[in-house]
């Protein structure tokens, strides 16, 4: 006995299933609570993101380019140089943007009758 697939059935494979949730993310929130006699004793808070890297990264979450556990301690030190000079840069530019440069009396409003 052979068996053959039906015709005109598309399955979803696990990869397919994979792809989708990492290209697209997924979010997964929920919260915990112990309470004894209406007395609230402990909540956790449970936050999950799966989602691929580029995704993250799209949406704004890098967080382990900077954990020093994950990343070489000389390029976390050289890019926190590197982020210390742009602050510095950015904060030199507005003080010199909010530095009047010349001042300039206001001329006196004429009374009206």
């Amino acid at each position: 006995m052979t068996f053959e697939p039906r015709r005109g059935y598309q399955g979803t494979t696990l990869v397919d299933i994979l792809d989708r949730i990492l290209d697209k993310g997924l979010v997964v929130a929920g919260d915990v609570r112990v309470s004894l006699a209406n007395v609230e004793l402990l909540t956790i808070r449970i936050r999950l993101l799966v989602c691929s890297i580029d995704k993250a990264e799209q949406i704004g979450l890098n967080w382990w380019r900077y954990d020093r556990y994950l990343v070489a301690q000389e390029e976390a030190e050289t890019t926190i140089a590197r982020l210390e000079h742009r602050i510095r840069t950015l904060e030199g530019q507005l003080a010199a943007q909010m530095t009047p440069t010349t001042e300039r009396p206001v001329p006196p409003v004429p009374p009206t009758s």
